[in-house]
């Protein structure tokens, strides 16, 4: 059975699971140090979802909760599914999770983004009801950190 939850401490399954996971979405970031695990914990803004079966951790997801001068927002980012559990609706179940909390929490729309060489991620959050938005996205980084 697979079940989803909310992390509410580092533990010896969640610092395994993130070593495992994030290197699966980004060759260029390390997993977060137990001190940064703790912080996301212990923070009103960032809720980390975690996927589980009988053989561990299947996938994470962090969902982001703010206020603004318009309201609530909610933002989904590193959803992650370990590739031995793709296919088999690990995403739709911590993303499903994450848009209904973000409703109980007072949040009217949930936003992401994916990029389009992670087919079969958007074509997962158009089955959910995502709607692809005319916007630009942009990034600012300092000139040194610049990327071309």
């Amino acid at each position: 059975m697979v079940e989803t939850y909310i992390a509410t401490e580092v533990t010896d399954d969640l610092r395994e699971a993130m070593d495992r996971l994030v290197p699966q979405l980004s060759k260029s970031n390390p997993p977060p140090t137990n001190e940064a695990l703790q912080e996301m914990i212990d923070s009103d803004a960032a809720i980390l979802f975690m996927c589980r079966d009988e053989t561990g951790v299947l996938g994470t997801l962090t969902l982001i909760l703010f206020r603004i001068p318009t309201g609530i927002r909610a933002w989904i980012e590193d959803v992650i599914v370990d590739e031995a559990a793709r296919g088999k609706g690990v995403g739709r179940i911590l993303n499903e999770a994450a848009i209904e909390h973000a409703f109980e929490q007072g949040a009217i729309t949930v936003d992401l983004t994916s990029r389009p060489s992670r087919e079969a991620a958007n074509r997962l959050y158009q089955r959910i009801g995502f709607i692809e938005r005319d916007t630009n996205v942009y990034r600012y980084a300092p000139p040194a950190q610049q990327q071309s």
